[in-house]
């Protein structure tokens, strides 16, 4: 099975800018045919991917890179699949929509936390809206070279629907963020890969077996009681989706700001849903 990977990402992908590909048959002609499922990356979801009916034979999916040489990028994104046998042609038959077994729902990090989310550039610390780039022409107003064309802007490019549109009898799919980013932002530590992050986080799996439990079930104070009131409110807040991202661009990760109790903070929580909702 061919699965066209980050299909979005402005270097070398299905549809990224500098690419040159506007569809599936285009880029890959007389095997076309044997496609049945697009991933998605990191800067888009599966709303931003609903935008282009072109894409709604293909089974959305969601993966992380593997080949990351940090243990915290595996995992970040992921597919939820119901199988009645856990075989190799069920994982097929999920994919193909073909049979009992599907694809339940995805498991995504916000797009705005994607590298390429928003048009930028790197080197002069630009980054825009869509709608602020296609003003510019894409022009990076502090040195006048060429942005870098984030996934947001290049949807609208190609897209034929309105933002919200949700075709019907589509997987669902969960916003979340990885565990030990969130211990890192929660404690102000510089990076993940830090003594004091790992330890938080062991505690935590250590207790309830894998990152996802913690994410999305685990009680807050259950969590408090294995680590503290502070990890465990980010917890909670990334699960209710009383998150801040700043954008990703041009190879930038968006900055999370999580809000935890923030009274200048005026967002509205959603409820995330758990395993359960989806079984």
């Amino acid at each position: 099975m061919i699965i066209p990977a980050h299909i979005w990402t402005p270097w070398f992908s299905l549809f990224g800018a500098f690419s040159g590909f506007d569809s599936i048959e285009d880029c890959y002609q007389d095997q076309t045919k044997n496609i049945h499922a697009v991933e998605t990356g990191l800067s888009s979801d599966p709303p931003m991917n609903w935008r282009l009916s072109s894409l709604d034979r293909y089974t959305l999916v969601s993966n992380s890179d593997s080949h990351s040489p940090w243990p915290w990028r595996i995992g970040r994104e992921a597919n939820a699949l119901v199988l009645y046998e856990l075989t190799y042609r069920g994982i097929v038959e999920a994919i193909m929509r073909k049979g009992v077994n599907r694809v339940e729902f995805t498991i995504e990090t916000d797009p705005s936390y994607g590298k390429y989310h928003w048009t930028g550039h790197r080197r002069c610390g630009v980054s825009m809206s869509p709608i602020e780039a296609i003003k510019l022409r894409n022009i990076c107003p502090v040195c006048g070279r060429k942005l870098t064309k984030g996934v947001s802007q290049r949807v609208e490019e190609l897209a034929d629907r309105p933002d919200g549109f949700k075709p019907k009898n589509v997987p669902g799919y969960i916003h979340l963020l990885p565990l030990s980013e969130i211990i890192q932002v929660t404690k102000g530590y510089s990076s993940p890969n830090v003594r004091q992050v790992w330890s938080a986080y062991s505690k935590l799996i250590d207790r309830f077996g894998d990152e996802y439990t913690v994410l999305m079930e685990a009680p807050a104070k259950e969590i408090a009681e294995t680590t503290d009131s502070e990890i465990a409110g980010s917890v909670i807040s990334v699960r209710e989706g009383r998150v801040k991202i700043t954008p990703g661009y041009d190879g930038v990760y968006g900055k999370i700001d999580l809000l935890t109790g923030k009274e200048n903070v005026k967002t509205k929580a959603r409820r995330r849903g758990t395993l359960d909702d989806f079984l």
